[in-house]
C-alpha cells in the first residue's frame, strides 16, 4: 500500500491506511486525534463530524484514501477559530454539555450554522442539529448557546467571522480522491462539472444504466413493487405521465434542470438535518403507447459524499373502470457510496412506498385542476416525518397482530 498524504489542522501527515480504513479511525489511530469521537458508526449520531475542506463530513463513513491531498480540521484544529472562540464560550455558559461525547461533533455543526445562516431563528437551528444526537441535555442549552453567538453577531459584527462567511460562500467542490485497490487500476474521482444543456450525447452518457448492476441489485432484493390509484381516464392519466417536468413538479425534492423530448436532466434532494444528498443526473423514458407502460432509466451520483444511483423505474396503467385507473410502479435500484448502507433496512422500502403514495396524491390533485399557488413552496422530501410516520405504521401493525388474551 502506498501512503496517503493528507493536510490536518494545517499539518501534513503522510501515513498507511488500509483500503477500508475510515477517516475516524484513521485520525484516532495513526494520529492520535482522539477529539473526535465514533457513536454509531453508521453516519447517524454525528458525534464523529469534522471539516473536509470546509465541509462537515461523517468521517465514520468516509475513507481515509479517499482524503488523498484533502484538508481535515478536527476538533483540535479550531484554536485560532473565532467563530469557535464564541460557541466554546457559550457552550460554557449556556450549561450545553454534561458528558462530552457529543460535543466536538455537536461544536463542529453549530459552527457551520453559524457561518452559513447568520438570520437562522430556533426553529431552523433545531433542524439543521437534528442530524447530532446528544442523549444528556435535551438540547435546549445546545441551541441556546448557538442562537447566542448568531445574536452576537447581528449586534456586533466580527471582522474574522465575516472573512470565514465570505470563504465559506465562496464556490467549494468535496473533490474526494480516487480509491485505489491493489491489483486494480485506480478508479478516477467523478467530474462535478454540469454537461451542455439540452446535450443528446451528454444525455445519453449520464443516464446510462448498467444491466448487469441491475441484475444484482434485483438478487439482492432492491426492488419495490407498489401502486396508486387515480380517480381519471386511463388515457389522461398517460398523457399526464408522459410529461416528464410535469412528473417531476409532483414529486418532492425534485428539480429538472433541462429537458429535451425523452431525455432529462435534474437533481433529487433529500435532507435531514445537517446530513443531505442532492443526487445530479439524467434519465431517459422509453414509452410503449400502445401497452400503456414506461421505463424510465436514470442515473446520479450525491456531490458531496459521492454516493453513486441507478436504476429502473416501470410502471404501466390499468383502467380499473372508464374514470379510474390504476398506475403500478416496479422499481429496481443500486446504490454505491457511503450512502449505500441505508438501502439495506427494510425500513428504505417503507419509506419509498410512502414517496409513491405522495407521488400519487399529487398527481391526483394536478390533473383535477388544482395547481399550486404562487405562494406556496414547492413539495420537498420530509425525510423525518415521513421515517416516523413508517415507523409509526409499523408499530401499529406488530400490536394489531398480537393474539389478545
Amino acid at each position: 500500500m502506498d501512503p496517503i498524504s493528507i493536510q490536518v489542522n494545517g499539518r501534513g501527515f503522510s501515513r498507511h491506511a488500509d483500503p477500508r480504513m475510515h477517516l475516524g479511525d484513521f485520525l484516532r489511530d495513526e494520529l492520535c486525534l482522539t477529539g473526535t469521537h465514533l457513536g454509531c458508526e453508521h453516519g447517524v449520531c454525528g458525534a464523529c463530524t469534522v471539516l473536509v475542506n470546509g465541509q462537515p463530513t461523517r468521517s465514520c463513513i468516509t475513507f481515509a484514501v479517499a482524503c488523498e491531498g484533502q484538508e481535515v480540521t478536527t476538533i483540535e484544529g479550531y484554536d485560532d477559530d473565532a467563530v469557535m472562540r464564541k460557541l466554546r464560550a457559550a457552550f460554557t455558559r449556556h450549561h450545553a454539555l454534561q458528558c462530552g461525547f457529543c460535543t466536538p461533533g455537536m461544536l463542529t455543526t453549530a459552527r457551520d450554522i453559524v457561518l452559513r445562516l447568520p438570520h437562522a431563528d430556533e426553529a431552523r437551528v433545531r433542524l439543521e442539529l437534528s442530524g447530532n444526537l446528544c442523549r444528556c441535555t435535551g438540547y435546549q442549552g445546545i441551541v441556546d448557546a448557538i442562537l447566542d453567538v448568531l445574536q452576537q453577531e447581528r449586534d456586533t459584527p466580527d471582522a474574522q467571522v465575516d472573512n470565514l462567511r465570505q470563504a465559506l460562500s465562496a464556490p467549494r467542490t468535496l473533490a474526494l480522491g480516487p480509491v485505489t485497490t491493489p491489483g486494480r487500476a485506480p478508479l478516477p474521482a467523478p467530474s462535478l462539472a454540469k454537461p451542455p444543456a439540452a446535450d443528446p450525447a451528454a444525455f445519453a452518457e449520464m443516464a446510462q444504466v448498467d444491466p448487469a448492476a441491475m441484475a444484482k441489485a434485483k438478487a439482492k432484493g432492491n426492488a419495490i413493487e407498489v401502486f396508486f390509484d387515480v380517480p381519471h381516464a386511463a388515457d389522461r392519466v398517460w398523457a399526464f405521465m408522459g410529461d416528464l417536468p410535469a412528473v417531476a413538479s409532483c414529486l418532492p425534492g425534485a428539480t429538472i434542470d433541462s429537458h429535451e423530448g425523452e431525455r432529462v436532466k435534474g437533481t433529487i434532494a433529500i435532507k435531514f438535518g445537517p446530513m443531505s444528498a442532492a443526487f445530479a443526473g439524467a434519465a431517459r423514458l422509453e414509452r410503449d403507447d400502445v401497452a400503456r407502460r414506461a421505463v424510465l432509466r436514470g442515473a446520479g451520483q450525491d456531490s458531496l459524499s459521492k454516493s453513486r444511483t441507478q436504476g429502473d423505474i416501470t410502471y404501466r396503467l390499468e383502467a380499473l373502470s372508464d374514470g379510474n385507473t390504476r398506475v403500478h410502479v416496479d422499481m429496481i435500484y443500486a446504490l454505491q457510496g457511503p450512502l449505500a448502507q441505508f438501502s439495506r433496512s427494510g425500513l428504505v422500502k417503507d419509506f419509498v412506498r410512502r414517496m409513491v403514495a405522495d407521488l400519487g396524491k399529487q398527481v391526483t390533485r394536478r390533473l383535477g385542476g388544482q395547481t399550486a399557488a404562487a405562494s406556496e413552496p414547492p413539495p420537498t422530501v420530509s425525510v423525518a416525518a415521513m421515517m416516523l410516520s413508517v415507523l409509526w405504521s409499523r408499530i401499529r401493525g406488530w400490536f394489531g397482530k398480537r393474539p389478545r388474551r
